[in-house]
């Protein structure tokens, strides 16, 4: 969509969002936009104020339960879901039918753009609780008219049995349980890459289907291959992975992207993405600040696409850095140094102080007969890719937590004492 398109949809949707949205006609009105003619170019629409989730948070704390960024009366919405509270407290979040449609029309570009067709039968593996997560990927396998196979309240090894009695062919969950689930049907004996049907996966939640090592491992545990999705509680569906696999498309048929330097609040090639849904009138936001640090990539895509594309995807949160002796490291740049080892099946990372320096701490768990050779190949594999001198312990294997949605492999002590 060009330009100048969205800037059309953003003026229906500040026609009503001015009229009767609490939150957003004050917030507007305070930078001086009283009508949507107010905002006629690129330029005009970034002299817009960001939302950040703090001032979001506020406003439900302070106008409970849900705030007052709320376009329409309470009885015409019809969904309500919560965020994970992966940073911060959970936000209630509601939905319109419409806007509901909209988020599953926005999966569903997801799903053609992996060659995910009605034919398929897919299982959203998921809990089906209060965080939106697969619901969304749910509506939207509705839309497609595929067949999806019910699976909350589950055990793994359920899942297991479910996936390959009903030859489910698409595997939607996080990459974090796409490896557990694999894990879990070795135990059992069952090598999904020969005896179940799955043919594609698809992830959302962390980076990992966006990382070369994580990917690798999910794509030969499962036999098919695996494409990464990005989307928020509070935003939408809004990142999409075509056949290329070149990247991740930016959805600007229902989204307004920008990437910024985080510090200036300038356009930049690499820096923080801040999103405007247009399809979700009822509950929107305006020049959100995600918090997540990506990178643009240039030239044009083979699946002929013109949306701009994310390199890597979702590199990680910008809260969620760990600085170690002044060197700013992401968690999914060691998660992809530490998963090209074959012999690693679980690890954490743990960021601490002492009265001298900085230090990292990981953990792993080895299938090596000798752990020692593990221990040694992860710290050189730090220490050549980064520059840090970390210390690693071997666990015994079944010692690490496993995770059923994302995963909390990394914890910053620091930010606790």
């Amino acid at each position: 969509m060009d330009t100048h398109t969205q800037l059309h949809r953003l003026r229906e949707m500040l026609t009503l969002v001015l009229e009767t949205n609490a939150f957003y006609q004050q917030k507007l009105t305070n930078a001086g936009i009283t009508h949507p003619n107010d905002v006629q170019t690129l330029n005009d629409y970034r002299q817009l104020p960001f939302t950040t989730k703090a001032e979001l948070s506020t406003d439900q704390v302070s106008h409970p339960p849900y705030g007052t960024n709320l376009t329409f009366p309470l009885d015409q919405y019809t969904c309500l879901h919560r965020t994970s509270g992966t940073t911060g407290s959970p936000l209630r979040w509601l939905d319109t039918a419409e806007s509901w449609d909209w988020w599953g029309k926005c999966w569903r570009e997801i799903y053609e753009a992996a060659g995910v067709t009605s034919a398929d039968r897919l299982m959203p593996a998921f809990s089906f609780g209060p965080f939106i997560g697969f619901w969304s990927a749910y509506h939207g396998a509705q839309q497609l008219g595929a067949l999806t196979i019910a699976n909350g309240g589950f055990t793994s090894e359920q899942r297991i049995r479910a996936i390959l009695s009903n030859g489910v062919t698409v595997l939607i969950c996080t990459p974090t349980y796409a490896l557990r689930l694999a894990e879990v049907a070795a135990q059992e004996g069952v090598n999904l890459s020969e005896e179940s049907s799955v043919r594609v996966t698809i992830h959302a939640g962390e980076p990992g289907a966006s990382l070369p090592a994580t990917k690798k491992r999910i794509e030969n545990a499962w036999g098919a291959r695996a494409y990464d999705h990005a989307g928020a509680t509070e935003v939408g569906a809004w990142g999409v992975m075509c056949k290329p696999q070149a990247g991740i498309h930016l959805n600007e048929n229902e989204f307004i992207c920008e990437v910024l330097d985080p510090e200036t609040g300038r356009p930049a090639d690499a820096g923080e993405l801040v999103i405007t849904n247009l399809g979700r009138i009822g509950m929107p936001v305006i020049r959100y600040r995600t918090g997540d640090y990506v990178k643009l990539k240039s030239g044009p895509c083979e699946c002929g696409r013109e949306s701009r594309i994310l390199d890597g995807g979702v590199t990680g949160r910008l809260d969620d850095a760990l600085i170690i002796r002044g060197l700013n490291v992401y968690p999914a740049t060691i998660e992809n140094i530490i998963l090209k080892l074959p012999e690693v099946q679980e690890f954490t990372v743990r960021a601490y102080s002492t009265e001298t320096f900085d230090e990292l701490e990981i953990q792993v768990e080895s299938t090596n007969p000798n752990p020692t050779d593990t221990v040694t190949a992860v710290t050189t594999a730090i220490r050549d890719a980064l520059g840090l001198r970390a210390d690693v312990k071997s666990v015994p294997l079944g010692t690490l937590p496993r995770y059923e949605l994302k995963s909390k492999r990394f914890t910053d002590q620091r930010k606790m004492d």
